[in-house]
């Protein structure tokens, strides 16, 4: 057993190596894109800030479509998809993250693009802000701040346990080093250095998990997948199965991941830092089309390992499934079903995968932090430079936020779904309102439509998460340890009432305003704009007042 461990640790040095090769060639794009950020600081004529948020909005087309890709094709997509084709009691047809990804970016570009760059927005927060004011911006920013936080625990969760699982090392130790790393570029460089890294990581991830795929599948452990998708070798066939009363639950979670997404600030990013709208959809389509190709390897793996006897394999049983790890079905895969050096290529590739969205969600929370509450709520007259470091706070705390989630559960499709869930349910009818609806709500029925869905959703409950369910539901399975088992697609059905329910109060407070029934509220408060956001100064603008003040100020000392 000693000498056993003792090769076991040998072997994995070297591992870990590649693995921090891969973190410095990371943090070197990131460094690098941090100085070209800088001089588009200088050449931008808008304010400074926007560089950082938007990247000035002239990203190339090209890398525009590798960040778009690499945002939603990140730890959580990959290491979930294996996870979910691999667990026997769900199997492929329930492995519907990439069909559900591209959904989302086509939809977003048929729908979202045109409406969120017809202003020059920086933020998904910026319309509702000028619609509803400060007020109601700082209550819908809530969901919003918890899904990127639970968005970066998922993400940094999967890394952790990646590098553990391979390097034998601490979990915790992995996550601290994996978030400080994404914290250092992204402080660094702005959305330039999340871009420019999200390239790197893209090509390495694409090229690294395919290169390992053929070298699974001829594993000598491994019967044929193709065989074992419609037959029950070592567990249950891996194409899954679909009963007639799981539909509506089936319906529910794709919607929740094709809608979901459309609410990440992260997205918005993207599009809004093209030059043009063209170039924002062209961006979004061929997301949407790299999104399935990225996906298949983690599929093809996820198979082989519910194909595989573990007995035969140098991790030996019980297998992965018995012992509660299948959120890390992947690295275990590349690790005992691959040869030493074809693994180390694929850890590289997996913390690609991984990295590329950490980045992002940090950036998308800090600069709603940053601009939307920060800037427009708690100081109006603050700089571009306070702003800015604002921003670079906020990526810290976030990512320490997310980090310390993160050592907290081993499954990385939890932290996922929670995500997806928490803006599906919430802030799905609110965009769908401010953007297609904005002429028939107003603050007032934002305000109750946000308090109903997350009364609605708390009483649902989530076990996953320790959320009793206290409501009852139509179809549903009382479990052994006595959770509800919901079959009925709840989610959208929230996010439906929800909609519903923020025209509806907001015509009703109008009907009474009109009437005389309800005082103290006019009409500019019920119908029109409020444009509570603060104006928003270019660097030449800043520089002019500051000057102005400075003179002011000089003035006034020569006259004591």
């Amino acid at each position: 057993m000693d000498i056993n461990s003792t090769v076991k640790m040998a072997v994995n040095w070297p591992g870990l190596a590649s693995i921090g090769v891969f973190y410095l060639i990371v943090l070197g794009t990131g460094i690098w894109a941090s100085r070209k950020s800088k001089r588009e600081e200088k050449k931008c004529t808008g304010n400074r800030s926007e560089v950082a948020m938007v990247g000035g909005r002239n990203l190339n087309i090209w890398v525009s479509i590798f960040t778009m890709a690499a945002t939603w094709v990140g730890g959580g997509y990959i290491l979930g998809c294996a996870e979910v084709l691999y667990d026997p009691t769900k199997g492929l047809v329930w492995a519907f993250a990439p069909i559900a990804c591209a959904m989302n970016l086509v939809i977003g570009a048929l729908f979202l693009v045109k409406p969120i760059r017809s202003k020059n927005y920086v933020t998904l927060m910026d319309p509702f802000q000028e619609k509803y004011g400060n007020t109601i911006v700082a209550i819908i920013f809530i969901p919003a701040l918890i899904a990127d936080i639970l968005w970066v625990a998922c993400i940094l969760g999967a890394l952790g346990g990646t590098v553990s699982v391979v390097m034998d090392i601490s979990s915790k130790l992995a996550v601290s080093i994996s978030a400080a790393v994404a914290i250092i570029y992204t402080l660094l460089g702005g959305l330039y250095s999340v871009a420019y890294t999200d390239v790197i990581q893209l090509l390495l991830m694409l090229l690294g998990l395919w290169f390992c795929v053929p070298f699974i599948l001829t594993s000598p452990s491994s019967a044929n997948i193709t065989v074992a998708a419609l037959t029950e070798l070592h567990q249950a066939p891996w194409i899954g199965k679909l009963e007639l009363e799981d539909t509506g639950r089936w319906i529910d979670d794709i919607l929740l991941l094709a809608l979901g997404g459309i609410c990440y600030q992260a997205f918005y990013q993207r599009v809004l830092s093209t030059p043009t709208d063209t170039q924002a959809k062209i961006t979004c389509y061929a997301g949407a089309a790299l999104c399935p190709i990225l996906g298949m390897p983690s599929l093809i793996i996820g198979a082989a390992a519910a194909s595989t006897n573990w007995n035969q394999t140098s991790y030996g049983s019980p297998s992965p499934y018995e012992q509660g790890r299948s959120g890390m079905i992947l690295p275990i895969a590349l690790q005992h079903l691959c040869p030493f050096y074809v693994s180390l290529v694929g850890m590289g590739a997996l913390a690609a995968a991984v990295m590329s969205s950490v980045d992002s969600a940090l950036l998308s929370a800090a600069s709603q932090l940053g601009r939307n509450i920060f800037k427009n709520i708690v100081y109006k007259k603050a700089s571009e430079k306070m702003i800015i470091t604002v921003v670079k706070v906020s990526i810290f705390l976030c990512g320490g936020m997310g980090a310390g989630l993160a050592m907290m559960t081993s499954s990385v499709h939890l932290f996922w779904i929670v995500s997806a869930d928490v803006l599906y349910s919430m802030m799905v009818p609110q965009v769908i309102c401010i953007f297609y609806l904005s002429h028939l709500v107003n603050k007032y029925g934002a305000c109750t439509g946000c308090v109903l869905s997350l009364l609605l959703r708390g009483l649902v409950g989530e076990p996953l998460i320790g959320l009793p369910d206290v409501l009852p539901l139509p179809w549903d399975k009382i479990q052994e340890d006595g959770h509800r088992y919901r079959l009925f697609p709840f989610r959208t059905v929230i996010m439906l009432t929800t909609t519903a329910i923020i025209v509806l109060v907001s015509r009703f407070v109008v009907w009474l305003s009109e009437r005389g029934l309800l005082r103290g509220i006019s009409d500019a408060e019920t119908d029109k704009d409020v444009h509570h956001m603060a104006p928003v100064e270019t660097d030449v603008e800043e520089k002019d007042r500051l000057n102005k003040e400075q003179s002011h100020l000089s003035e006034e000392v020569g006259r004591c």
